[in-house]
């Protein structure tokens, strides 16, 4: 019986190593190294505290990734996201920390190739027909040529770290709908919303195929879109245009950092 029990003990034991070691079970899968990557939607814009060393790219304190490293404390943390990123971007500045080595990877990206600020200045500035217009144009791109600039990011994710766990997170959609709301009309902010869909379809249809685990961050954002009296979003800041249509310290907090803690 005491022998039993001994061995009962180390099975145990090399279980629960294993465990931890391979990110089964309890423990967390990215203990290892964890790098960042993505658009301004990782690198934290509209939630202030950036760090003076990331420059343009405003790098923030309370953006997901930043707090995802704080809280699990991995091995190392490469935090190379930059505002205004499009794939070509990811691919020409924001790989180089990548390695067998690295444990979790995640990243955002996509909104910026299909024309999101050009989007959102036309449907602020325009008229419904013309934000419309603007969004079809938009939706086009998405069916055409954004799946394979996305295949492109998603392979050399692969090749450089192929031993990593990889979150594709997407985007929000930006309003409430069917309340009064100063600002955009009606029109304009569904077009918006089901804009966002197509484009968040788009992008989870490409991290599937290339086995990655899409993060969606809508059902997160429900109740805190523009509109909603508690918003998790900047709406038209004419002061700083650049934080417009992003999230807040609470969204990236609230919103981004449960999905990916459920994600990684």
């Amino acid at each position: 019986m005491r022998r039993s029990r001994i061995a009962a003990y180390v099975s145990s034991l090399l279980l629960a190593t294993v465990a931890v070691l391979t990110g089964t079970g309890t423990a967390h899968a990215a203990t290892g190294p964890y790098v960042a990557l993505g658009d301004s939607y990782s690198s934290g814009v509209g939630a202030g505290s950036y760090l003076s060393a990331s420059g343009d790219c405003k790098r923030s304190t309370k953006a997901h990734p930043y707090l995802w490293a704080a809280a699990n404390s991995p091995s190392s943390f490469a935090f190379t996201a930059c505002s205004g990123a499009r794939t070509g971007d990811v691919l020409a500045n924001q790989l180089t920390p990548l390695s067998s080595a690295t444990a979790l990877v995640s990243i955002s990206i996509g909104g910026n190739d299909a024309g999101f600020a050009d989007v959102m200045t036309t449907c602020v500035l325009q008229s419904d027909s013309s934000c419309v217009s603007r969004i079809n144009t938009a939706k086009a791109y998405v069916d055409s040529t954004l799946p394979g600039q996305l295949d492109n990011v998603y392979s050399a994710i692969s090749t450089r770290a192929p031993n990593a766990h990889v979150v594709v997170l997407g985007y929000p959609r930006f309003y409430k709908l069917g309340t009064t709301c100063l600002g955009l009309s009606e029109t304009k902010r569904k077009a918006i919303n089901d804009a966002a869909d197509y484009l968040d379809t788009a992008i989870a249809k490409r991290a599937a195929d290339h086995g990655f685990t899409w993060a969606d961050v809508r059902t997160a954002f429900t109740g805190h879109e523009i509109c909603s009296g508690s918003s998790w979003l900047h709406s038209v800041n004419w002061l700083n245009i650049g934080e417009s249509y992003h999230p807040t310290a609470a969204g990236q907090s609230g919103g981004y950092l449960p999905v990916l803690n459920s994600a990684a």
